[in-house]
């Protein structure tokens, strides 16, 4: 593999342990797919993959044939001179870590919930996180401004991270895609990772749980999914409202 020297100098200087195990399998064989991560046990490859772009060193996602002949995704290195050039993919000091001041002002400005679930939970599962991914917008001036930044759970974060990753403008970077996207302002957006799709997170808790089984149980019954399902109530009820409209 032909590196520049400044290239190998900046893989080298990387010692996280998770992010040097994709460098290394990189270098060893010309790419990282999803099945060495699992096999290595990390269960989550976009988390990963992302550890080693922290580090301003550019990847790209590319779909081999796994043992099965399925389609997985991999990893391979960026162009390193386009990613200085831009400054967006990498930066020779790498990406700013989040602080816990910056979570102390998020929660003091959003309370211990998702930005993306909108659900209560323990503080410390919280995680900050740049609402335009920093692949794509690098890091605003003021690193301590909530206007760019929301609150994740963890399940929530890996959500964002494998959506964006997948999404066309992971390589397009278009700024203002992203200003209109779920994933950076849930409150109010166009698209999902540029889909024309809208969604509700529900979350069915304590005296909810038996809707939630009466829901399941009727789906299986009729053999479509609970998303199904709650979509024929609400064309149902819709209907119901449009015939009271006429008397």
């Amino acid at each position: 593999m032909d590196l520049s020297n400044d290239f190998l100098e900046k893989l080298n200087s990387v010692t996280n342990k998770r992010a040097r195990f994709v460098i290394d399998t990189i270098l060893n064989k010309g790419y990282c797919s999803t099945q060495d991560l699992k096999d290595a046990g990390y269960e989550h490859p976009p988390r990963a993959a992302r550890d080693v772009r922290e580090f301003g060193i550019p990847l790209e996602t590319f779909n081999i044939k796994d043992r099965n002949g399925k389609h997985i995704a991999a990893y391979k290195f960026g162009n390193w001179e386009e990613a200085n050039k831009t400054n967006l993919l990498a930066k020779k000091t790498g990406r700013i870590q989040l602080t816990s001041k910056l979570k102390k002002e998020l929660i003091a400005r959003y309370g211990t919930k998702c930005s993306l679930y909108g659900e209560e939970y323990p503080a410390h599962l919280l995680q900050p996180d740049h609402r335009i991914p920093y692949e794509i917008a690098g890091n605003p001036k003021d690193m301590l401004n909530t206007d760019y930044f929301m609150l994740l759970c963890p399940s929530a974060n890996r959500d964002k991270s494998w959506a964006c990753e997948h999404c066309a403008n992971w390589v397009q970077k278009n700024i203002e895609m992203c200003k209109t996207c779920y994933y950076a302002y849930p409150e109010s957006y166009e698209h999902i990772a540029g889909k024309e799709e809208r969604k509700i997170d529900l979350v069915f808790r304590n005296t909810d749980l038996p809707l939630y089984e009466s829901i399941t149980k009727t789906a299986r019954e009729k053999n479509i999914s609970n998303q199904e399902l709650l979509k024929r109530i609400l064309r149902y009820i819709e209907n119901l409202k449009n015939e009271d409209s006429i008397f």
